[in-house]
Order: structure tokens, then C-alpha cells, then sequence
């Protein structure tokens, strides 16, 4: 594919620069935090491109340590370690910013996007350029907006094709207001818990659906305890490289520059590597065992219907500056 090749040039034009610094008695060490295991794209190219990158560009002055899995806690704990400067970057979804600054809430917005380039392009410009400048303020930087993908609806019930199928759905949702209202105005029983408790519930009949992107279904293994795979595509989902800005405020410049440019190629490399493996990932969720459904246009429609009304509520919280943004966005 056109996308594995040029993640392919990426790791090569990586390697071939890479030469071997020792990182022992490094000056500087980044921490980085997530919550996907060694398997996902995230920790695969942020091992292979952003770490060797640091370390080489910074001469072993810099050292990355990488810590998959959640070790360092889920995405709400790692974004407050961050903003301490116990952690200096981690990957989380864009919904644990919400917490921090309500505005970002409008990135979780249902049917915000249709498609990944125009996510990129908004991402990459206007939009996403106006949410990092509020970060600064709260000790933040983003670093670049990785790609995480189109949330789809898994459940152990039935299949979704409508809006009315959702009606009843015990669904667990993350922490964000604009998910749990957009799920209640089809009628479901959005229950927010956090990732790390998700498995578990599912197994145990806690809730019998759950939301998320087709990589991160894999990734946790969720066809073991679901059934049904629905590609509602009701949101687009987007994760931060969020840094330290204390962190990085006390970096040489130079130095700076390294984290920063190594952070753009990553960031290119992960959505690369990410959308090139989408429809593989399906077909691995079928062999498990998994059933997959389409929506059809017709019901999509009916699906954006349903989250219209969110943008005129969340205005008074995201505000009017962005709101019109993001008007511009969906015309």
C-alpha cells in the first residue's frame, strides 16, 4: 500500500541516520507514557522514529524511555503527571484535555469530521493551532495530533444500523460530557468508565457495548468478550503528543528543536502506519470471531442528524471563536 511505503521511507531515512550514541549519564530523560501495549503503532513508531531520533540528534544528551501498557496510570493520570513534570510527554486521547480545559471538548464532538484528510487539515491548521496555543497556560505543549481513528460501536446485544438500534444500550463511554449526551439523545445508557476497567466490565455484563477505534478494538483485544462490530464512524478520534512545558522550557534550544522535530516525523509515521493497517485490523476482528456491519448512507445521515443539536449546546463552553471554526470545517 501507498501509505505502508511511505512509512517504510520514514524508518529507513530514520535508521540510516542513526548513529550510536550512548544514552548512559544522559543530561536529559524523556518519559513517555501510554496506554496501548507494544503492539500498537503508537509504541512502534515512537520506538522506532521518535526515540532514536532524540537520542541520536541530541548526541546521548537526551535519553527516551518508553512505558506502554499504562504503567505510568490511564490517560487522565498520565495528562496530570505531565502537567506536574513527573512525566515529561504522553499520548493520550484528546477527551483527557477536556478535563483541563473544556474547550477541547469541541475535537470530541460527534461527526465532526468525515473523513482523516480533512481531520489533518484541521487538525494540522486553524483549529488545531488555536487549542495549543490555550495549552501553554495550564503547563502543556502539544507536540503534534497522532491519529487515533473513526470510533466505531461494539456490542454483545446485536448490531448497530440505525440510531434506534442504540435505544437501551448499557455502552461504556470515556469521560466526556459531549459522548455521554450524544449517546443519550439516541436513546442509549452511556456509562463512562475508564479504560482500564473496560475489559472487565464487558466480561462481567457491566455494560455490553463499548466505543473506540478499530485499532484500539484490536489492540485490547475486545473480541474476546464482544461480538458485534458496527462502524457508526460517530467520532473521530485524535490523540496529543503532550509534553512538559516546564520540561521543555529548561531544554537548550537546540536541544528543544530535537524533541520537537523528532515529535513532527512520529506524528507523520504514526498516521501512516495507523491507516495503512485499518482494513486489516477488520479482517483480523472477522477471524476472531467477530461480526462487522456497515451503515449505510442513509442511516449515517440519520446518525449526524441526531448529533446536530450538540453544537449549538457546547457553544457557550468551546466558544464562539472556535465554534465558527469548526462551522467553516463542516459547510
Amino acid at each position: 500500500m501507498k501509505r505502508d511505503r511511505f512509512f517504510g521511507m520514514i524508518l529507513a531515512l530514520v535508521l540510516s541516520s542513526v548513529l550510536a550514541f550512548p544514552v548512559f549519564g544522559a543530561e536529559f530523560t524523556i518519559k513517555v507514557g501510554t496506554i496501548v501495549s507494544e503492539t500498537h503503532p503508537d509504541y512502534i513508531v515512537m520506538n522506532s522514529v521518535f526515540k532514536p531520533l532524540v537520542e541520536t540528534n541530541s548526541k546521548g544528551r537526551i535519553a527516551v524511555e518508553l512505558f506502554p501498557n499504562g504503567q505510568l496510570g490511564d490517560d487522565r493520570e498520565m495528562t496530570e503527571a505531565v502537567q506536574l513534570g513527573s512525566i515529561e510527554i504522553c499520548i493520550p486521547a484528546t477527551g483527557a484535555l477536556a478535563s483541563f480545559d473544556k474547550r477541547v471538548q469541541v475535537l470530541d464532538l460527534p461527526y465532526l469530521f468525515v473523513n482523516e484528510e480533512q481531520a489533518f487539515k484541521a487538525l494540522d491548521g486553524e483549529l488545531g493551532k488555536k487549542i495549543n496555543s490555550q495549552l501553554p497556560e495550564l503547563g502543556f505543549v502539544n507536540l503534534g495530533y497522532p491519529h487515533n481513528g473513526f470510533r466505531h460501536v461494539t456490542s454483545n446485544v446485536k448490531p448497530i444500523y440505525k440510531p434506534e438500534d442504540l435505544k437501551g444500550l448499557k455502552i461504556r463511554t470515556m469521560e466526556i460530557p459531549a459522548h455521554i449526551d450524544f449517546f443519550r439523545s439516541v436513546g442509549a445508557n452511556p456509562t463512562p468508565m475508564s479504560s482500564g476497567e473496560l475489559y472487565a466490565a464487558l466480561m462481567q455484563g457491566t455494560v455490553d457495548a463499548q466505543e473506540r477505534p478499530v485499532e484500539m478494538i484490536y489492540d485490547g483485544k475486545f473480541y474476546e468478550v464482544q461480538k458485534y462490530v458496527s462502524k457508526t464512524r460517530h467520532c473521530y478520534s485524535a490523540t496529543v503528543v503532550l509534553a512538559s512545558k516546564a520540561f521543555l522550557d529548561k531544554l537548550p534550544e537546540d536541544l528543544r528543536e530535537v524533541v520537537e522535530s523528532a515529535a513532527r516525523v512520529f506524528v507523520l509515521g504514526q498516521r501512516d502506519m495507523i491507516m495503512g493497517l485499518e482494513e486489516e485490523r477488520f479482517k483480523a476482528l472477522e477471524a476472531k470471531g467477530m461480526q462487522i456491519n456497515e451503515v449505510s448512507p442513509e442511516q449515517m445521515v440519520a446518525f449526524q442528524r441526531a448529533a446536530d443539536p450538540l453544537y449549538d449546546k457546547y457553544e457557550d463552553v468551546i466558544g464562539k471563536e472556535i465554534m465558527d471554526i469548526v462551522r467553516e470545517i463542516r459547510k
